[in-house]
This record gives structure tokens, sequence and C-alpha cells, in this order.
């Protein structure tokens, strides 16, 4: 394997704050006998089966966060693959999991090609599993198998599933793992069940489409028409997305009202209709309004439906979203644009359970179930007073938070694929799937604009990409989208970095001549500035890196040197 340094180098041991930091993670030390405390304890209560799934889930994440570490040190074409992917199998044994040792790592990057077949040695998972069990029939290494599934999955920019075909726990003197690409393992079903433990999220009709990536065949012909739209389904992996799942499979049975938070973008509308396909209503109407997008003096009319005559141009009655969703779901997004006329004419319907046309005298009975959507903070609405109180308490009986994509960034091969088969097809572009590069860029963005970002910058490149090559990095980000600057090595300006803002100089200046006068010397000075830094950071190199304009392997490095020096001083010295 390569030197493991520049990875040993971005663990700091913070006792005094009580902290741990693998780079801007912050970390924790864990007794082995804990685990097979939690790992029993976890086999009693939820049986075999749960306590798999469980801490499967639990390594995937963690291998995902690994990975960005891993495009942030080695990613952007800097280094072979080799080098690139086994920071990795490095970092399980930095953190004390198993001694890894890679037999055969294959990836050709224009067929989306992968093969991965390693052993692991003295692993902590086995070590519990056997003092506590014994040697059993079936593999025990559930978290690791986890991170290794979770880790390729990121590198690659698609889903890769990895198995233990040997196991220190069935008797065997090491563990032997192989990965591939799920389209590659004929029968990954059970696999993929615990990975993904809603039957309603990536459901197993589309399954293998959408959790596939490319096969190791070359591409397909697409089709003379493109397909017809899939069913719409949430896709995702991540921690924060089965949370949400879970949420949804606890109230779907029931008819709460249901307000469903996050910010723009985060697919509150898809998780509305899967809410509502889950429920008891599913073979009722589900009906969608975008409140921000009506006027104001139709809001009613739309909601509550009008009697003909009513007002001009009313020449027919017509239902309106309540008696349409009446047995159903009614879906009302961005619900904090409503104004106060309007939300006291909701509450009622609430309330009562019954509405009333414009220009009708009489009400009527309807059976809804009320689902709303909102990226603004009500309650802070509500203090305002721009939103009722009383309307904002009937709504929020059941609240679910949607985290932001850069949140559950494990999610990405998932979405990536998905959306790369579907815009592939519905351009009928023979496109082979992203460059490393374009991959370590999507990892790096901030994402704003969360999962709607993510489709139409995939649809994007998908349709600058050229025939029979792969999506690079400038077809994706072509509208001003800010990168991380270990990305491309400057800031989006083009730029080397500054510290120094017009707005700063004078005060800059002000130091500058302080220090002149004190004739403290150079090095001095910059360590006393470095250490500072890192100090007011709380340990924290990467915080400490960007209160000094630097990088954190700039900082890392810097430090690093003084540290050599005093060390040597001190040899002198002897």
């Amino acid at each position: 394997m390569p030197s493991i340094d520049d990875l040993a180098s971005r663990i700091r041991f913070c006792p005094k704050a009580g902290r741990i930091w693998l780079d801007d993670s912050r970390m924790i030390l864990l007794h082995v006998r804990s685990l097979g405390a939690l790992r029993r304890e976890l086999i009693e209560t939820v049986g075999l089966r749960g306590a798999r799934a469980l801490l499967t889930r639990m390594g995937y994440a963690s291998g995902a966060q690994d990975a960005e570490l891993a495009i942030k040190v080695r990613g952007g074409g800097v280094c072979d693959f080799y080098d690139f992917f086994t920071v990795g199998p490095q970092l399980h044994m930095i953190e004390g999991i198993v001694t890894v040792e890679p037999l055969c790592i294959e990836r050709d990057a224009k067929t989306g090609h992968f093969f991965g077949e390693l052993l692991w040695h003295d692993s902590c998972e086995d070590e519990v599993h056997i003092a506590a069990y014994g040697i059993g029939t079936e593999p025990a290494c559930w978290m690791q198998i986890g991170y290794a599934s979770g880790y390729t999955s990121v590198i690659m920019g698609r889903p890769i599933l990895f198995r233990e075909v040997e196991c220190r726990s069935t008797g065997h003197a090491a563990c032997r793992i192989i990965g591939k690409p799920v389209a590659d393992w004929d029968d990954a079903d059970e696999d993929i069940r615990y990975l993904q433990p809603h039957a309603f999220a990536n459901s197993k009709s589309d399954q293998r489409r959408i959790v596939v990536g490319l096969s190791t065949e070359a591409p397909e012909e697409p089709a003379a028409e493109p397909p017809s739209p899939p069913a719409k389904r949430l896709v995702g992996a991540s921690a924060g997305f089965t949370v949400v799942c879970h949420m949804l499979e606890k109230v779907a049975g029931t008819s709460a009202s249901v307000l469903l938070l996050g910010e723009s973008g985060v697919g509150k509308e898809m998780f509305a209709q899967t809410l509502h396909r889950i429920s008891r209503r599913e073979g009722h109407p589900f009906i969608a309004v975008n409140c921000a997008a009506i006027p104001e003096t139709l809001i009613e009319s739309e909601l509550f439906g009008v009697e003909k005559g009513a007002f001009t141009g009313a020449i027919a009655s017509r239902p309106g979203r309540f008696e349409r969703a009446d047995g159903g779901t009614l879906f009302l997004d961005e619900i904090g644009t409503l104004s106060l006329s309007a939300q006291g004419k909701l509450l009622r319907a609430l309330q009562e359970g019954e509405i009333e046309r414009v220009g009708d005298q009489r009400s009527r009975k309807v059976d809804v179930r009320l689902v709303a959507a909102t990226n603004v903070n009500l309650r802070g609405c509500v203090a305002a007073g721009t939103f009722r109180e009383d309307l904002y308490y009937r709504l929020n009986v059941f609240p679910i938070q949607i985290p932001p994509l850069r949140d559950r960034r494990a999610d990405i091969p998932l979405l990536l694929n998905h959306f790369f088969q579907v815009f592939r097809h519905r351009h009928r572009k023979r496109v082979t799937g992203f460059s490393q590069r374009a991959i370590s860029g999507l990892y790096a963005y901030g994402w704003p604009g969360n999962v709607r970002e993510l489709e139409n910058m995939v649809e994007r490149g998908v349709i600058l990409a050229p025939e029979d090559g792969e999506v690079d990095l400038c077809h994706l980000f072509i509208s001003g989208e800010r990168l991380d600057p270990y990305i491309l090595g400057m800031n989006a300006e083009g730029e080397l970095n500054s510290m120094v803002d017009g707005g700063g100089a004078r005060a800059i200046g002000d130091v500058v001549d302080a220090v002149l006068a004190s004739r403290t010397p150079l090095d001095a000075l910059e360590e006393r500035l470095l250490r500072a830094a890192v100090d007011r950071a709380g340990g924290n190199f990467a915080e400490a890196a960007r209160a000094l304009g630097l990088s954190r392997a700039q900082l890392a490095y810097r430090i690093k040197k003084i540290e050599e020096g005093a060390d040597a001083d001190a040899v002198r010295h002897v």
C-alpha cells in the first residue's frame, strides 16, 4: 500500500478539550468489549437479522464518510486509482477495526467495471462475536461489510456491494471479501435488504435499475423511443434518509396531519407521495397544491371550489382541491405563503372536516388526510405574526425534518445512478458514466439546491458529455457553482487563495507595524499564529485552516515542520 503518513497526519488528539479529530470529523475511542456488549444486546432485542441490518447500515455511513476524506486527500486525479482506493483500507486500519490486505483491485472507468478482493486479518468484530457465540456458520463482519460497500460506492459514484465469502467466525484463518457492482451479483436482493430496510424505498420493481449503476458490459443502445417516465420512488441509503423513512412508516397507518420540513429541493413532495402510497388511502386521490403559485384572490376557490355565478367568470360549478382529494391525501406545499385570511378558512376545514364552496350556502363533508410542507421556520412566522398559531399547532401534529443533501451524501451514488439512467434514456445518449474528477467534484460541492439541483446537474452532464464518453467535471459545473479549493487547486475565480480582503487591509497594516516594531522572528511569529488558530478551533485543523486562508494539508504540513525543527533543536542541545 502507499504511505499512510498523509492520513495519519490528519489525526489530532486534544485531551484538554476532550476531543479527537480525523480531519474535520470528530471521532471517539471505544472499548472493543463495549462493541461486543452492544452487538449482544442488539441480537437479543431485535434478533440476528435486525442487528445485522443496523450494524451494516452503521458501517455504510462510516465508509461513506471516510470516502469523502479519500476524495479530499488523494482525489482529483493526483494519484492512480489503487493509491486513491486504498485510503479506505488504510483508514479502516488507523481506526483500529481490522488489518487489510488487498489481493486484487480492478477498475475500468469507461465501462464502470469494478472488482475488489481483499483479506481482513484480526477483525475486531470477529473477536467479539466469537467470544460471545463461538464458531458458527454465518459471517459476522457486518459493520465492516457495510463500511466497504459504503466507501466504494462513494469512490465509484455508483452502488458497489461487498460480500464476505470467508470469515474467521466460520472457522477460516482470515476473512476474504469480494466487491463488485450490484448488477454483477446474481442474488443481491438479500444483501440489499440489510442496507435498505424499507420496501417502499428503492422498491423491488425498480430496485435493480435504481441501485445498480452500470454493468461491466458496453452501454446498451438507447431505445428508439424514450421509455415512459419511471414511477417516482424514494432513493437513498444514508442514515438521515433511513430515519425519515422510519418516521413515514410510523405515521402511515394513521390519519394524523403531517408537516414536512426541510430546505427547498430536498424532495418533500416525493416523501408526501410515498406516505400516501404506503397508507390506507393508497387507492384514493393524491392532490398536490403549491400554495405559492396560486394568487391570493384565487386560493379560496382553488382549495374549496366555486359555485356557478359566485363571481364574474364563474360560468360553471367546480369542486376544489379538498373535494377532489376526498378519501385521499391533500398535499399543501409552501404552506407558509398562505395569507392570514386563507389560513383561517383552512383551519376551519381541518377542524370541522367540511368545506363551503365560494358562493355556496351549504357545507360539504370531506375526509382528507392533510400533508403540509414548508422550507421556512413556521414557529418564527408565528412569533412574527404572519402565521396563525392555532393553525400551526393543527399542522404540527407529526413533524418530519428532511435533512439536506449535504448531510446525507451517502445517498449521492444511488441518486446519481437513478438520474443518470433516466436522462441517458430520455435523451438517447450513449454515455458511459462519470469520471473520477466529476465524482470528486460532486462530493466536494455544498448542494444549496439539494436533490433538485443534483437532478438538473446530472441531466446537464448527460447532454454535454460526448457520445460514448463519460461525464466530466466541466460538463457539470458551468453555472457559477462554487467548488472547494482542494478540487481545483485554486478558488472559483481561478485565483490563488488569499487571506486578505480589501476591507481588512488597514487592520492588517496595523498588525504588520506592531510586529515589525516588536522585532519578533518570523519563524516564532508563524508558530504562534498557527498554534493560536488551532487552539481557538478546539483542535479542529480544518476550521483553523479556514481561519488562516490555508488548506488543511498546508496547515498540517507547516505545523509538522515546526515540530520537526523543535525536535532537531532538542537533539542538538543534548
